[in-house]
């Protein structure tokens, strides 16, 4: 489908879904465990159903009625325990990597031989270093299609904790964490170290549910080592999945960009998701935003909402007058902090994204091309994208001639960041412009019913059929 986005007021309260990456380890660790496990506010995402039916092949039974209607998600897994097995079919993942690389090393623990592959876009993405990492534990793995990096991956177990695993961590942690995971299964105390760790808070989310469930994890301080001992007999638990950081990302940044303020209810702010840094960022550039931790509440007013009547972004009070971002922690949030920086008087650096290049598109190659189609200054190196952004806005709070930004038709190459982002620059225009975003129907990867969603707040976001005509 496609999506038309114009400029909008946005008001209202909003929650946000459940994290993809909380729901996607509990429904895995729910697997492995012996009795029923109640999930509560799961993310009912096609990620998160890929993994819910993944989960029988390896001998758990799922409950997931409660994802149709009922406005009180609830998920009952039954946990295999000691009758997990090795996957009795090819396991098809759908587009989900996260569960491409959870549940391949998880296989691999078992005798005998698994097969993992999924939809087209899984097809493109790497997988030889699950491989790589696999077969230094003992396994014969490989991908079916000779010299290629990605599925169909093909495994044959058991791996052994015997020998230290060295692998780089560069590409994903989330084989790394699904590593952590498989070492539940194994006899002794698997070791890892990583050459050059990235997207680390993951590993750290990986740690917390290993430890939830009772299992000690230690990983250094520089997340150059982990350890984690095994086998372990994971008792049922019952668990509430906290809200999606990646998903807040959006909501927040359409809100600065615009005449508006909202309320986002039942925020997590337990610290687990390295997402939430992007609070930070988007202060450094003087967005009016007030997180109640306590109240799990965040208040965001822009433009003449915020406090000065004005809300400009800027980077001319940070040093050299530029914002220099790392987000190699939280690659997800690209695409948000991309689109704020548009709106952002000054240059910001995001720095150390190598690893977007491999997720569902090369996300700095496409939100250069998508965003430059819209009237944005960019730059791009192989790890680094630079925005030398304008704000609609000058300092008096008239209007700012050198902000170029226009509307245009634009891809989503089936990315659901990107076509998340693109949908809500669209609502920072000038009146008058619009935004059609194609194949936007991927949001709902991540955050199913972003539209409404974000309907609810007055977005007004418009979905078309292929005659343009309005269906919503």
């Amino acid at each position: 489908m496609k999506i038309r986005a114009e400029r909008a007021e946005l008001s209202g309260t909003i929650q946000v879904p459940g994290s993809k990456s909380h729901t996607i380890r509990a429904l895995l660790l729910a697997a492995l465990s012996d009795g029923t496990c109640n999930v509560k506010n799961p993310l009912c995402s096609a990620d998160c159903l890929s993994t819910a039916a993944a989960l029988p092949l390896i001998g758990a039974e799922v409950d997931i009625e409660s994802c149709a209607d009922s406005p009180v998600k609830n998920w009952i897994v039954k946990g295999a325990g000691k009758s997990v097995h090795l996957p009795s079919n090819v396991v098809d993942v759908g587009d989900s990597g996260s569960l491409l690389y959870f549940l391949s090393p998880i296989a691999a623990t078992f005798e005998g031989w698994s097969v993992f592959t999924g939809d087209a876009s899984i097809r493109t993405r790497p997988v030889h270093h699950v491989a790589e990492a696999l077969n230094q534990l003992g396994a014969q793995a490989t991908t079916a299609i000779p010299g290629s990096k990605s599925c169909p991956l093909i495994i044959k177990g058991p791996i052994s904790p015997e020998n230290k695993l060295v692998t780089g961590g560069t590409i994903s942690s989330q084989y790394i964490s699904g590593m952590m995971m498989a070492a539940l299964r194994m006899k002794g105390t698997l070791e890892i170290e990583l050459t050059d760790p990235k997207e680390t808070p993951y590993l750290t989310m990986t740690q917390k549910w290993l430890e939830k469930v009772g299992v000690k994890a230690d990983i250094s301080p520089d997340f150059h080592h982990i350890k984690v001992t095994g086998p372990a007999d994971i008792k049922a638990f019952d668990t509430v999945i906290p809200s999606d950081w990646e998903g807040v990302a959006f909501p927040l940044v359409a809100t600065l960009i615009t005449d508006s303020q909202i309320l986002i209810e039942h925020v997590d702010s337990s610290g687990t998701q390295g997402d939430d840094e992007i609070v930070n960022i988007l202060k450094q550039l003087g967005a009016d935003i007030e997180w109640n931790r306590e109240a799990e509440t965040i208040v965001v007013r822009g433009q003449k909402k915020a406090a000065d009547g004005i809300g400009r972004l800027t980077t001319e009070n940070l040093k050299d007058g530029q914002l220099h971002v790392n987000l190699s922690g939280l690659p997800d949030a690209i695409c948000a902090v991309a689109v704020a920086a548009c709106f952002t008087e000054g240059t910001v650096y995001i720095e150390d994204i190598a690893g977007c290049r491999r997720k569902e598109t090369d996300r700095i190659k496409v939100m250069v091309s998508e965003l430059s189609k819209l009237g944005a200054e960019l730059e791009e190196g192989e790890d680094y994208l630079i925005i030398h952004g304008h704000s609609p806005l000058n300092k008096d709070g008239s209007p700012n001639p050198d902000f170029k930004l226009h509307g245009t038709v634009v891809e989503s190459y089936g990315d659901h960041r990107v076509a998340m982002s693109l949908s809500c620059l669209g609502l920072g225009l000038p009146s008058g412009e619009f935004i059609t975003v194609k194949d936007a129907e991927c949001c709902s990867v991540s955050f199913p019913d972003f539209y409404k969603t974000m309907n609810r707040l007055n977005a007004g976001f418009v979905e078309l059929n292929s005659s343009d005509s309005v269906n919503v």
